[in-house]
């Protein structure tokens, strides 16, 4: 149990933590994480390292992907008598976690929930993406495998909505090649490293940002922000030779030519030439 002379109600905290700079806890959060009772990592080295940066020390236990369908049940029944704080390594709770199932089963015994908002990089992302936000969808990661990515792009290709996406950097070259060529010509943004010292925000048609990446994948945490359809420019020369770039990478000639005509409007024929052009 908490000691100190103004403990916590008993119930859960959802604390959402830095992204990157440990100058964004809010002083809020900073309060609830200093008088909870025990606080549910991802990774205790992590939250040890936010933890040294507020000069306090808690009682961790982990929750994660791996362990949530065991620990679960233990954290509930702490919750009757103790106030468990939730957080995530970065961000905010439940985006991209287990933790609905946490706050569902919490509210499902009677204990209270309380959120204490902060940081998520995908609100981040579209602040420094300059797409519209005025509707936007978070899909998470996509699949890793391309037949399931390009399954998953195309069941929400049609939304009239702004699209975030996480991604890694091992995985973001192929991850743009399969919105290129299902998305098209859409105007998107790679960001990363948000908050921190390297932030960057590079922006520009899915196909450019495709061929920008295909041999250089980045370092960092990735959001990935795509515009919504129909507000695509038409596609430049530029636009077509990047694609057919990227495409011939691990298409054949004609392959790529399809690809890219199917992605970004254009006459096949006119881009089989040009990927020759290019392969010579």
């Amino acid at each position: 149990m908490n000691t100190l002379v103004n403990p916590l109600h008993p119930g859960l905290y959802i604390v959402a933590t830095p992204i990157g700079n440990l100058g964004d806890l809010s002083p809020r959060a900073a309060d609830i994480l200093a008088r909870a009772d025990v606080i549910a990592v991802e990774d205790s080295r992590v939250t040890a390292g936010l933890l040294r940066h507020i000069g306090v020390k808690r009682h961790m236990t982990p929750y994660h992907d791996h362990n949530a369908e065991g620990v679960r049940p233990g954290l509930i029944a702490r919750m009757a008598t103790e106030a468990v704080a939730l957080v995530s390594d970065a961000g905010t709770p439940l985006i991209s976690d287990p933790g609905f199932k946490l706050v569902r089963d919490a509210r499902a015994a009677g204990h209270l929930v309380v959120t204490i908002p902060g940081p998520c990089a995908a609100v981040a992302a579209l602040t420094l993406a300059g797409l519209p936000t005025d509707r936007f969808l978070f899909a998470g990661f996509l699949p890793p495998k391309e037949k399931a990515r390009a399954d998953a792009i195309r069941e929400i290709a049609a939304l009239r909505a702004t699209l975030v996406f996480y991604e890694s950097g091992p995985r973001l070259a192929a991850c743009l090649a399969t919105l290129a060529a299902e998305l098209g010509n859409r105007d998107a943004a790679v960001t990363r490293e948000i908050t921190k010292k390297f932030e960057e925000a590079v922006t520009g048609t899915l196909p450019t940002l495709a061929a920008r990446y295909a041999d250089a994948p980045p370092k960092g945490e990735i959001v990935i922000v795509v515009a919504p359809p129909g507000d695509a420019p038409p596609a430049s020369d530029a636009d077509a030779d990047a694609a057919l770039a990227e495409a011939l990478t691990r298409l054949s000639t004609g392959q790529a030519a399809s690809e890219v005509a199917k992605a970004l409007g254009l006459d096949r024929k006119t881009l089989y030439a040009r990927a020759l052009a290019l392969k010579a």
